[in-house]
């Protein structure tokens, strides 16, 4: 008698003996078995890659990852200390330098602050100004004055913000920068609509000064 067993990738041809068919079944059950086993290690191993691949992938990326992170928050932090780290002479150099490149940028729109454009009207500029050194005041002349500390005008120093009318004497409407000699750089209508410097001392500003403050 011959008996045929398949299964798969196993084909098996089995003569018994007589007495014997028992160990012939139970022979093919083991090499059927074995076949299974090896199959199911052949899958889990190649498993075991892909998984594998996926984690060392995922290693390879986060710590690129967190690099960039950590160096663009390590750039800001050092940005940021430096600004702290100023002398007031400094960051009032700073601003002044800042807001001279700007001469011929800017434009003067009232009730404009657009950073991207470089559209401003007077107080929106001395807020951006004031931004580039560390400094966050609010946009309008008279809640920056409130901001500021108040100083005398025969204290003035590089980087205060002066005020000034414009329709009513004695009322701010006006903000600009201090830069020294009795100057102050401003963005203004007017010939200029734009960035330009005035004189404290002489011309149509002489009459026009209110009140100054101090930020740093």
């Amino acid at each position: 008698m011959m008996i045929f067993f398949k299964h798969s990738a196993v084909l098996r041809l089995c003569r018994p003996r007589f007495g014997h068919l028992d160990m012939c079944y139970s022979s093919v059950r083991n090499q059927i078995g074995t076949h299974k086993e090896a199959t199911t290690m052949k899958i889990q191993n190649k498993l075991g890659k892909i998984v594998f691949g996926v984690v060392m992938s995922t290693a390879l990326i986060l710590p690129t990852t967190t690099t960039a992170f950590a160096a663009t928050t390590t750039t800001a932090a050092t940005s940021a200390k430096a600004t702290t780290s100023m002398t007031s002479a400094q960051k009032a150099d700073k601003m002044i330098k800042f807001a001279n490149s700007l001469v011929g940028k800017v434009k003067y729109v009232y009730g404009k602050n657009d950073t991207k454009n470089l559209i401003f009207d007077c107080s929106s500029f001395t807020k951006y100004a004031l931004k580039q050194v560390g400094v966050d005041v609010k946009w309008g002349a008279n809640a920056q004055y409130n901001q500021g500390k108040k100083v005398a005008k025969k204290d003035l120093k590089k980087g205060d913000l002066v005020f000034l009318s414009v329709k009513t004497p004695g009322k701010i409407g006006h903000v600009g920068i201090y830069v020294g000699n009795g100057k102050f750089i401003h963005n203004t209508t007017g010939s200029v609509y734009g960035l330009t410097t005035g004189d404290l001392n002489k011309g149509y500003w002489s009459t026009r000064y209110v009140a100054a403050a101090r930020y740093f």
